[in-house]
């Protein structure tokens, strides 16, 4: 029996011979597994201290932790098991990923915001905590202790300039930081990526501008100092803060030194590697990456300026309404690099002030389940609540709220929102009224907390504003809950809002014409099933009445698929984990065979066998979605078994799939089973979450009367 949290976690997600790699981020344990089917989520998330667990594709595993997630790891990695785990280079696991097979467009893009984001998450520690003393120098200016600590022509007294040396250490040498974490990322040597970085961060590379042949040259709009090396103009700039510079080095660097490693004898790597890689890498990042890097980064940086001198009051409600949609995607990465970019060229930065307004909306909305928590004395959501705001207000991390609680239940996103909107307007008309420019602004990269809000300008706008949008999304969770409703009531308004008031969704009998539609095929034309009676002995007392209406109005649908029967949100797809399509579940198959859920027609059967749709003589009209994506297989590992028009009783096969062709494809095989007219039962229950068998009861529907 484990235990300890570090134990329990290990055996939930498959045991130590399951784990092909451990890493971590400010708030998250980053799992790389050897069989991601193995993971018990539900298990993962009961273990004290667990926020919420995050399934991804290619086997990786979140399991969300919070401000304590260093302790954790650290406790995992000191567990006997895990001294005796071999755990595979970058290069097989990776090798790994690619045999599972094309996911398309979402595979480089992962890439991509991965690699961003593992060049930054491991020295969040170092910059929030220089944010605190920034967040204290601004204080201090406020307070007329100090002069301006951010203009350079202000001179300080000795003992503040010192404070001040305390958060550039971290921004002046950030190139260093980053380059050291994105070659570690590709596989190259980190020391070499940090030392090919410094050398265009040397005094002396700077005071090359000094010399003589050193010339200023007009270029995209600006002056420019360049010197000639060799007879090849050199581009002399200061690099201090630069992310976008050593994250395009670390792109080149990781594929030369990998290379470099095939073609060198393993005697000699040691001596020839590093020296070839900076013997090609120095320059190329002097005369090229350098530059370029400069040079997208500020495009970027001007396009959002441009936007934001455009309107400041556009620019404050997109942001903040963006942010819940980005930042569970990972896209906020780059945002972060174009912040530190503002600051370096512009001296302040445009983009965090409106970025608060989301950020306390997510705070504000985690203090509504807070509290409702602390109403209801549901323990484990109060720890995890706790725990989230607690990093929020603190330290202005958004993660354990979002993927401990808000993308666990769809009632807090749409309140959540309205609290970003109503920040985002405050800040927006604010600056108009008060002639903002540039709007709410920072001179210092921060992370939007409580105890940052010092460092923006003009306080007292952008304390309003976030804390109205904190209290704004507290109410409405507060008044609104935050648990889902009745499936059936929650997904009905939202199917009658996508299908203009629900033409296809009619009360008592749908139209065959809907599921087709829905599951991608063509109308089958299909007589109104005549409702299912039920008829009983006569009652003899009001027990046996109330038993008899009870089989009038109740309809069951049977399983279609032996397997485990999980809640909708499991689902890796928003428009299914989100109730778009309808309530229902989804069921994990153990089997290879999806059967008729109940006796109807089949109005709509996908030749690439991915989905049915079928509407049953109950009144129910079903949607079975076998996997997720797998219509990208074009019918591949596919026997569909029925036709539109085709009339089928329970337990009918529809389709026979190969789980193997599905699976090395990489797409998961979770089967969502929906009912796409909910609007014409009162209720749509699963019948019991967890084991099920094909024909087994799955979901109760209670009919409207």
């Amino acid at each position: 029996m484990a235990s300890s949290p570090a134990a329990d976690i290990i055996d939930a997600v498959g045991g130590a011979q399951n784990v092909a790699s451990l890493t971590h981020c400010a708030t998250r344990l980053r799992f790389q597994l050897r069989d991601g089917d193995k993971v018990d989520k539900t298990t993962v998330e009961a273990i004290p201290g667990v926020m919420g667990a995050v399934p991804q594709a290619g086997d990786r595993f979140q399991v969300v932790i919070g401000g304590g997630v260093q302790t954790v790891y650290n406790d995992i990695m000191a567990l006997p098991q895990m001294a005796d785990v071999e755990a595979p280079s970058d290069a097989d696991v990776k090798a790994a990923q690619r045999a599972r097979g094309p996911r398309g467009n979402v595979a480089w893009l992962d890439s991509l915001f991965e690699f961003l984001s593992d060049s930054f998450r491991p020295i969040l520690g170092a910059l929030l905590g220089a944010s605190l003393f920034i967040t204290f120098m601004a204080l201090m200016s406020t307070l007329g202790v100090i002069g301006n600590w951010a203009d350079p022509r202000t001179e300080l007294p000795p003992s503040w300039q010192f404070v001040n040396l305390m958060w550039q250490c971290v921004f002046v040498f950030l190139p260093l930081m980053v380059a050291y974490n994105a070659a570690n990322k590709l596989g190259a040597d980190p020391w070499v990526g940090f030392a090919i970085m410094a050398v265009v961060m040397l005094p002396g590379f700077t005071n090359l501008a000094n010399q003589d042949g050193a010339q200023q040259v007009a270029f995209a709009g600006s002056d420019i100092t360049t010197i000639p090396i060799f007879g090849i103009p050199l581009t002399i700039f200061n690099y201090s803060s630069q992310v976008f510079p050593p994250l395009l080095m670390a792109a080149v660097l990781g594929p030369l030194y990998k290379g470099l490693k095939r073609i060198i004898p393993d005697n000699l790597q040691l001596i020839f590697v590093p020296f070839l890689s900076m013997l090609v890498m120095i320059p190329l990042t002097a005369f090229l990456l350098g530059p370029i890097g400069v040079y997208a980064g500020a495009a970027l940086a001007n396009l959002l300026s441009s936007i934001n001198s455009f309107s400041p009051f556009i620019f404050a409600i997109i942001i903040p309404l963006a942010y819940p949609f980005m930042v569970p995607l990972g896209l906020h990465w780059p945002i972060n690099a174009i912040m530190l970019l503002n600051i370096q060229n512009l001296g302040y930065d445009f983009i965090q002030g409106p970025m608060g307004a989301w950020n306390f909306a997510c705070f504000g909305a985690t203090a509504g389940v807070l509290l409702l928590a602390w109403r209801e004395k549901d323990k484990q959501m109060k720890q995890t609540a706790t725990g989230a705001l607690a990093a929020g207000l603190l330290g202005g991390i958004s993660e354990p709220s979002l993927y401990g609680i808000h993308l666990r239940y769809k009632r807090i996103y749409p309140r959540m929102l309205v609290g970003c909107l109503t920040g985002g307007l405050i800040i927006g008309v604010g600056s108009l009224v008060l002639g903002l420019e540039n709007g709410v602004t920072t001179k210092a990269f921060v992370f939007t907390s409580l105890l940052t809000i010092p460092a923006f300008d003009p306080i007292g706008l952008y304390a309003i504003a976030v804390l109205a949008a904190f209290a704004v999304s507290m109410f409405l969770i507060v008044v609104g809950g935050y648990k889902d409703k009745e499936p059936a009531v929650a997904a009905g308004a939202i199917a009658d809002a996508a299908t203009s008031g629900g033409a296809a969704q009619r009360a008592g009998v749908a139209t065959a014409g809907s599921v087709s539609e829905v599951a991608g095929g063509s109308a089958v034309a299909v007589a109104p099933a005549a409702t299912a009676t039920a008829t009983a002995p006569a009652a003899k007392g009001a027990a046996a009445q109330a038993e008899h209406v009870a089989e009038l109005t109740l309809v069951q649908i049977m399983s279609p698929l032996e397997g485990t029967a999980v809640a909708l949100s499991e689902v890796p797809d928003p428009v299914f984990a989100g109730g778009v399509m309808g309530p229902g579940v989804a069921i994990e198959p153990t089997g290879d065979t999806v059967s008729a859920p109940g006796t109807g027609v089949v109005v709509a059967a996908q030749p690439t066998g991915h989905a049915f749709g079928l509407q049953l003589d109950n009144g129910a009209e079903i949607l079975i979605h076998v996997g997720i994506d797998t219509v990208n297989l074009k019918g591949e590992g596919f026997d569909v078994k029925v036709s539109n028009g085709d009339r089928v009783d329970v337990g009918d096969p529809l389709v026979v799939f190969d789980r193997a062709v599905i699976e090395k494809a990489g797409y998961p095989l979770i089967t969502p089973v929906i009912v796409l007219n909910a609007d014409a039962f009162e209720t749509v229950d699963p019948v019991e979450l967890g084991t099920v068998s094909a024909g087994a009861p799955l979901l109760d529907l209670q009919k409207k009367g």
